[in-house]
């Protein structure tokens, strides 16, 4: 298992040193597969075998190859790899597939050959107890084995049901069209029949996997933004954030740290925040926030740990987040002299425009799912201090205002603890959002400051 199954999304080195046991026992399993007629280990235990299997296969390939071996010998040889104990099999083709992997298009043709005379029935008849039962567990492993190089080579093999349902997800893209087409073209079904059957969920994950977290939500959110009518966008963000769910932390990290930014920094794109796709993507984007937060708090996902380290240090670089050194997001949006911030004296503009209730409540901002949330409000703020107008600033109304509905909704909003008090004063401006509930619902009124922040604010109404 540990030699011959690597874990999901890794791939065996057919070189590895542990496929190169020693050569005496290779040569006289080559010779026990080619000359008996039943397979009987004297001078060898089966773990050996099984461990030694690999190298056989590769001498017993170069032979065919080479015409010392013809192929009715090579019947032989795969009946008595697989005629008695099946990991044997399993063993020879976990091996046969990394090989395939490293061969060019032209060089495959025996390999994928070994593989279904492995993969199909007997010649000959077998008599072993429950022997029909463990050849469907085998073929059933040996499918998902093959699967994506399969896929890769447009190779067909017709793995035996023997009574078994077969796999229905398998081989699911089309060979030779590009992944992004695709993408959208399966949205686009999922999005006219107005839910996700489990084929098209399969299709989805196989491409996450194959695309990459930030190519996968990168694409989805820029079809989103393509929608002009109402119902339909509605429908999309129900659609999108179930997808999501596919690996939630992921995807909102890109999301409100990447494609968000991106969008409401660069003028050239504000015309695609505009309403009803813009409305439908600020309400996309505090679902998947709140969610993440929400199960963040409880435990990482299995994905999330496994990126830790990596995603900390990734984020901490982009966004760094103290008092000496601003954002960079912060840098690039203030860079006009006419942003104008509501405290009087330069000292107190530089030391509270960031200050938040996340930060007197000393949340871990090492932390990559805090750090983004704490620069997009940042980032928000800066918006909304600015006197540009435009498709940006509707959004980040939008965006709130998606904040304080969930808040009424039961939802513990605890998101908003990354808001600079700041903004709550600039939020007020803004008719849809000035009134004293919306500035109770933002503010963090357990702080002293936080109190204060919201008495002045309801007093400036």
């Amino acid at each position: 298992m540990q030699t011959c199954m690597p874990e999901e999304g890794k791939i065996l080195n057919p070189d590895h040193p542990c496929f190169r046991p020693d050569s005496t026992k290779v040569e006289s399993l080559v010779a026990l597969l080619n000359n008996s007629s039943e397979m009987k280990l004297v001078q060898m235990k089966w773990h050996e075998a099984c461990l030694s299997i690999s190298a056989a296969i590769l001498e017993i390939l170069n032979a065919w190859e080479n015409g010392v071996l013809a192929f009715e010998s090579i019947q032989k040889i795969t009946d008595n790899i697989k005629g008695k104990v099946c990991s044997l099999a399993v063993c020879a083709v976990a091996w046969l597939v990394a090989h395939v992997r490293m061969l060019g298009l032209d060089e495959r043709e025996k390999s994928l050959q070994m593989i279904r005379q492995l993969a199909g029935p007997l010649f000959s008849e077998n008599t072993l107890q429950f022997y029909n039962e463990r050849v469907v567990i085998m073929n059933s492993i040996l499918e998902r084995m093959c699967a994506d190089v399969l896929q890769q080579t447009a190779t067909q093999i017709k793995f035996p049901s023997t009574g078994v349902d077969t796999m229905p997800y398998w081989n699911l893209l089309p060979p030779k069209r590009p992944i992004k087409e695709v993408l959208t073209d399966i949205f686009a079904k999922v999005l006219e029949k107005g839910w996700v059957d489990s084929r098209s969920i399969h299709i989805f994950d196989t491409l996450l996997h194959m695309g990459g977290v930030y190519w996968f939500c990168n694409n989805l959110i820029k079809e989103l933004l393509k929608e002009t009518r109402k119902e339909h966008t509605l429908r999309a963000v129900e659609l999108l954030y179930s997808i999501f769910c596919l690996d939630m932390q992921q995807v909102t990290l890109v999301l409100l740290g990447h494609i968000l930014p991106g969008l409401l920094t660069d003028s050239s794109k504000w015309h695609s925040l505009m309403d009803p796709p813009g409305t439908a993507l600020a309400k996309l984007a505090v679902w998947c926030a709140l969610s993440s937060y929400s199960s963040h708090k409880g435990q990482a996902s299995t994905r999330q740990k496994k990126r830790h380290r990596e995603d900390i240090e990734d984020y901490i670089s982009l966004f760094p987040l103290d008092d000496v050194q601003p954002s960079k997001l912060m840098r690039l949006l203030s860079s006009n002299e006419d942003d104008a911030n509501i405290l009087s004296s330069p000292t107190d503009r530089s030391m509270s425009s960031s200050l938040s209730a996340s930060q007197l409540h000393t949340v871990n901002m090492r932390d990559p799912l805090n750090r983004v949330l704490a620069n997009l409000f940042l980032l928000i703020s800066s918006i909304l201090g600015s006197r540009t107008a435009g498709p940006h600033t509707q959004f980040v109304q939008w965006f709130m205002e998606e904040c304080v509905d969930c808040l009424e909704q039961g939802g513990r909003g605890s998101v908003l603890q990354f808001m600079p008090f700041t903004t709550v004063s600039e939020l007020v401006k803004v008719s849809a959002m000035s009134s004293p509930k919306v500035v109770l619902a933002i503010t963090d009124l357990s702080l002293p400051l936080g109190r204060q922040v919201a008495a002045k604010a309801i007093a400036a109404l």
